[in-house]
Order: structure tokens, then C-alpha cells, then sequence
């Protein structure tokens, strides 16, 4: 690949010269999928590559299944007050639970298992970084390279975080990229604030009486209770959210009576849904309304409904200072025109968030589709892969950052 496509300068050029490596890496381990918690393998073949790139320390089981490893620069860290000593650069390891469509002879190797996220490909570009820092290490201070387990769904971050991460590796600062199919390729886009939602899990249980379907006075139908929720709790949004705020609510799922027995109108009805946000405030404003609203509603036709919110993920929200500087930055390696420096956020989740809520930093959408627009297949689908062109402009930016933060 011509270097000056995606990227320019010589952190890109000194990551090229490696990338046919670095694509064998990724390829590895897409074919080699895990779960969270479970990236035995994963994690295994991380620690390999790391002590071939010459890292000063590696430490492993943080979070079950986490690694972490240490490179210092060519000089100390200068005082805190002159700028950070520690620069935390993480990527996710697991899978999820998918069977794959594709045809390429990388294809997962585990039924059931696929890599549809392109956290195989984060991984590969936080391995690329690490071999450049080694080998270059211009720069003051530490970098802490933090692969996770567990992002999709296990709140590996949280799991690292409480295994004593940001103890035992003071990171003054974070960064993580995330691929994007959506996004022409080598675009790199931020935003300051919100860039992904938070992500609530909600189960409605209404409660009426069953009975024949054919004499539905003498019964309280939960099905009819049901279908007037799910029409009622759109107006939450619609007309109780403020414009300039967003937010959405998505009821997915209905489970009521037997779909043999087309004149038994059953006693209960589970509806089951997601709450997606980006403040606490509007958060906290739906779960309050969502109680009200389905108990009252419930009770108008003397039926009951029993609300579990369970709040999953927080927002994901990057500090304006990290994410006009990972703007700057970007604009230096693949010119101002590739830079998205508001990028719309996406009502996806996260669990990088629980980082952010402890440091300072930015999530990073690095655009992986065609040269002029999206690719062909979205994240978490059956027939997605990493884009293999940019692992050497992630693993670039990654570099980059950690060299303009703590200049020599």
C-alpha cells in the first residue's frame, strides 16, 4: 500500500515497512475468535507480540484476562505540572457470539464465534503502536498499552479498573479507537462531549387476567395493555425530552400466550427494550417517566405493570482539551480535509466509558469503508471484516498521540 494514501509522515512510513506482519497478526486472530473473559488465546499471542516489539514490562490477568505492558520513553516524565507522565492507550480483545458468512481463508475457526466487531483489528493496531514506541521511543514519560477483555457486554473495562488499573499505571490520560465502516476509509473523527450513549436494559411485566378469548370482558388483556405501552412510551421521547437533548427508547421484544392457542388470552405480558441517552439528567428523567407512565397506564385498565431498569454502559464522553487535541493531531498525519472534528455520536455503547469517567481522554472513530463512502457490511454483521489498509494509520495515530503529548 502506497503510504501517502492514508496517512504521511514518518511515524506512518516507519509503521508500513511492517504492515504485511501486522495483517498476518490480525488475521490470526479473527480466525481465532473469544468471548469476554475468554480471550485466553487472544491474550496469549498479545503477550508474544509484545515481547517481540521490546517492551520494558508486561503484566497479565488484570481483569482475568487483561495485559497490560509498559515502554518508557527516552527520557523521565517531566513534572506534572509542565504536562503527563503517563499516556494510556487502549484496545479490546474479545469477539461475540455470531456465526460467520465469509468465505476468506481467515474465517473463524469456532462455530459460533466471530470477530464482527473489529476488535482484532484494535488489537493489531495497539500491537503495531507498541512496536514503533519500542523501537523509536521518542518521547518523555511512560505509555501504558491496555488490551481489554470483555467490551461486548462484560464491562472488561470496569473489570481492569477494579483489578487496580490506573493504580498500579497512573495513566494521566486515555485513548481508544474504534473502526467504522460507515466512515469513508482513513477518516478519523471525534467530537468533544458525548460520542456514545449510554445503554439501558428495560423489562416491562404487566400483570392482568386471563380468560377465553372470545368473552374478553371478562378478562384484563395484557396483550391490549402491552400494545398501548409500547405506543405510549415513544411519547417520552417525543414530548418529554427537550429537542435539543436525544434520546431513544426501543421496545424489541414481546412475549405473551401461546401462539397455539389462538383463543387464550394469557395472564402476563413481557415487553423488553433498550434506553439509549447521553446525560445522566435525561437518564435519569426517562426511568422516573417510564415508571410512572406504565404503572398509570397499566392501571387505567385494571391491569399492573412491574418496570425493571437496569442501567448498563454509562455515556461515553470525551473531555473537549483531549479531543481537540486528538483533532490536531490527526490533522498532522492525514491532512485537515480527513478529520472529522464533530463527528455525529452514535447511540451505540461502550464500556470505555468507565475510563473516561476516571481520566481525562477521547474515543477515536478511525473510518475503515470504501474510498468514497461507507463499506458494505456494518459492524456485527455475519460477512464483516476489518479493513486491513488502515491497522498501520491506527497503529500511526496511536504513536502519534502518545509523541505529542510528551514531546521530548
Amino acid at each position: 500500500m502506497n503510504p501517502s494514501r492514508l496517512g504521511l509522515g514518518p511515524v506512518f512510513a516507519h509503521i508500513a515497512q511492517f504492515h504485511p506482519e501486522l495483517t498476518a497478526f490480525r488475521r490470526d486472530l479473527h480466525a481465532h475468535p473469544e468471548l469476554g473473559f475468554e480471550e485466553n488465546y487472544t491474550a496469549e499471542r498479545v503477550v508474544q507480540a509484545l515481547g517481540l516489539c521490546g517492551v520494558d514490562e508486561i503484566h497479565t490477568g488484570i481483569g482475568r484476562t487483561g495485559v497490560v505492558a509498559l515502554i518508557r520513553g527516552q527520557q523521565p516524565a517531566l513534572p506534572q505540572t509542565s504536562g503527563p507522565r503517563m499516556i494510556g492507550l487502549r484496545a479490546d480483545m474479545d469477539a461475540l457470539p455470531l456465526h460467520e458468512h465469509n468465505e476468506f481463508t481467515w474465517r473463524s475457526t469456532r462455530q459460533g464465534l466471530m470477530h464482527a466487531c473489529g476488535h482484532d483489528g484494535h488489537t493489531t493496531m495497539l500491537i503495531g503502536a507498541a512496536r514503533y514506541l519500542a523501537q523509536t521511543r521518542r518521547f518523555r514519560g511512560q505509555v501504558a498499552l491496555i488490551f481489554q477483555p470483555g467490551e461486548e457486554g462484560y464491562a472488561g473495562a470496569r473489570a481492569m479498573m477494579e483489578d487496580g488499573l490506573f493504580e498500579r499505571f497512573p495513566c494521566d490520560k486515555v485513548f481508544a479507537q474504534h473502526n467504522s465502516p460507515e466512515a469513508a476509509l482513513g477518516m478519523v473523527g471525534v467530537t468533544p462531549g458525548p460520542m456514545q450513549a449510554a445503554s439501558d436494559k428495560i423489562q416491562i411485566l404487566v400483570r392482568g387476567r386471563g380468560g377465553h378469548g372470545a368473552r374478553p370482558h371478562h378478562t384484563v388483556d395484557p396483550v391490549l395493555v402491552s400494545g398501548h405501552l409500547i405506543t405510549a412510551i415513544q411519547s417520552l421521547v417525543s414530548r418529554n425530552i427537550s429537542a435539543f437533548d436525544q434520546a431513544v427508547i426501543s421496545i424489541c421484544a414481546l412475549q405473551a400466550g401461546n401462539v397455539q392457542a389462538m383463543s387464550v388470552i394469557p395472564e402476563q405480558a413481557l415487553l423488553v427494550g433498550t434506553v439509549r441517552t447521553y446525560t445522566q439528567a435525561v437518564q435519569d428523567d426517562i426511568e422516573r417517566r417510564l415508571h410512572h407512565l406504565c404503572q398509570t397506564l397499566a392501571q387505567s385498565f385494571g391491569a399492573s405493570a412491574e418496570v425493571s431498569y437496569e442501567r448498563g454502559y454509562p455515556a461515553t464522553v470525551n473531555t473537549p482539551e483531549e479531543a481537540h487535541f486528538v483533532a490536531d493531531v490527526a490533522a498532522k498525519l492525514v491532512g485537515e480535509e480527513r478529520v472529522i472534528r464533530n463527528m455525529i455520536p452514535s447511540m451505540g455503547a461502550e464500556d470505555f466509558s468507565y475510563m473516561l469517567q476516571a481520566k481525562p481522554g477521547a474515543y477515536i472513530r478511525i473510518g475503515q469503508g470504501a474510498a468514497d463512502g461507507p463499506g458494505k457490511h456494518p459492524l456485527h454483521n455475519s460477512r464483516y471484516d476489518f479493513n486491513d489498509d488502515i491497522l498501520p494509520l491506527g497503529a500511526a495515530l496511536h504513536a502519534s498521540l502518545v509523541e505529542a503529548a510528551m514531546p521530548l
